[in-house]
């Protein structure tokens, strides 16, 4: 789920969430009503006045409409290779809809792509190359790869534009059209036509789809000058996180660790209460996590439950431009508690809300509905994190297996 906020025009009117969802299912009422006119056939064509003269009346005014209801005669009349696939119009048009709102997270999906659409990789499986991707800038970005995955070790990494799926350009395809085209059986091939972040000449990597089991938690113990500290490797927020953290946690306690490094790298986040859940960990019961704030200026925080298990544990949080959503959620609660340093490279700057709405004839429409705000007010959607200590990892980083963010870690972790 990642995005820039796009600019408030200060002289454009201004609609709630509630008339800006109206328009959208009114714009897919009236399409569908549009394109039944002409037809004599038609029931609904004998009722159509009634029901448009009923919503005209509810309609916004901001806009001219007319333009919308011509526009749908004229293609009926005049366009050259009829019969028009009115379907197919119809779900055009609602997606344009959409797209205009330049929300890189605000989706239309069609009753076929709202079958495909899910969230398996948060439970715990998935077939495709195993990378999060998202618009932003216009772009087709790689936000991260996971771990382990025909992705990473094809050599992508957060930050990559993918150029072209399979010789098809993905400027101007919607996220899901994208998503389409990369995901496919276990076995199968994808080409990608990459460029690497700062890199001006594109790349040709041929990745072969897997099953890929993405294991929500992973841990280990080292010692570090005399002292056992604790390294937990976050991957993405799913649903049975929470509870291998437990296991982690209770690990470390038993063995007595002195810090903690949490790796929140190429982690492009999940779900909203499990990134509470996990910050609970270190924040007290009682202190905010985040603020949720809707497009009507209302607000709603989430506060830290439970026994903060590892609170005044020495922590360092591992970020870099993969880390996003409820890993940001996370990194920004506990630096503004004062409760871990931040170490790498600035986060992805998702900290928005989509919820998934659902439409006539299994159709989907994914909105996005409220920002996010760490505990001071930091505006996650808008400028991501910057960490304390900022360590870039290199290609030739990479390719040799070294990990100068996880050194940097290490050297900050000795001085808390």
């Amino acid at each position: 789920m990642l995005a820039d906020e796009t600019p408030e025009n200060p002289n454009s009117p201004k609609m709630s969430s509630s008339n800006k969802l109206f328009v959208l299912l009114f714009v897919i009422l009236v399409f569908f009503a549009g394109v039944q006119v002409g037809r004599s056939d038609s029931k609904f064509s004998r009722a159509l006045p009634i029901f448009v003269d009923g919503n005209r009346e509810n309609a916004p005014g901001q806009v001219d409409w007319q333009i919308l209801w011509d526009a749908i005669d004229k293609i009926n009349q005049r366009y050259l290779d009829k019969p028009v696939d009115m379907t197919k119009l119809l779900y055009g048009a609602v997606s344009g809809a959409v797209a205009s709102l330049d929300d890189p997270y605000s989706l239309f999906l069609p009753p076929k792509e709202a079958e495909e659409f899910g969230n398996d990789e948060l439970r715990g499986s998935l077939e495709g190359i195993g990378a999060e991707i998202a618009i932003k800038n216009q772009q087709l970005i790689v936000v991260a790869p996971i771990d382990d995955s025909p992705a990473m070790n094809a050599g992508m990494k957060a930050g990559d534009y993918i150029a072209q799926v399979d010789g098809e350009d993905t400027f101007g395809m919607t996220l899901e059209q994208a998503v389409g085209k990369i995901r496919g059986p276990a076995g199968t091939k994808v080409m990608l036509t990459v460029f690497h972040k700062g890199q001006s000449e594109p790349v040709e990597i041929a990745i072969t789809r897997a099953r890929i089991q993405v294991k929500s938690v992973s841990y280990e113990t080292q010692d570090l000058e005399g002292k056992k500290i604790g390294i937990l490797k976050l991957r993405r927020f799913g649903e049975e996180t929470q509870g291998e953290l437990d296991k982690a946690i209770s690990e470390f306690l038993v063995k007595n660790v002195k810090g903690v490094i949490l790796d929140l790298r190429n982690n492009p986040g999940g779900y909203l209460e499990t990134s509470v859940a996990v910050a609970s960990n270190w924040v007290p019961s009682g202190a905010t996590v985040v603020i949720q704030k809707s497009s009507d200026g209302s607000e709603q925080i989430y506060e830290a439950e439970g026994a903060n298990r590892l609170g005044g544990m020495p922590t360092i949080v591992l970020i870099n431009g993969g880390s996003a959503s409820a890993s940001e959620i996370v990194a920004g609660a506990l630096r503004d508690h004062g409760l871990a340093k931040l170490v790498g490279e600035k986060s992805f700057g998702k900290g928005s809300v989509q919820e998934l709405i659902e439409l006539q004839a299994g159709a989907e429409l994914k909105l996005t509905i409220a920002k996010w705000l760490t505990p001071n007010g930091h505006d996650l959607n808008k400028d991501g994190l910057e960490p304390d200590e900022k360590v870039e990892l290199t290609d030739e980083d990479f390719q040799n297996d070294r990990d100068p963010q996880m050194d940097k870690a290490l050297e900050v972790l000795k001085t808390l």
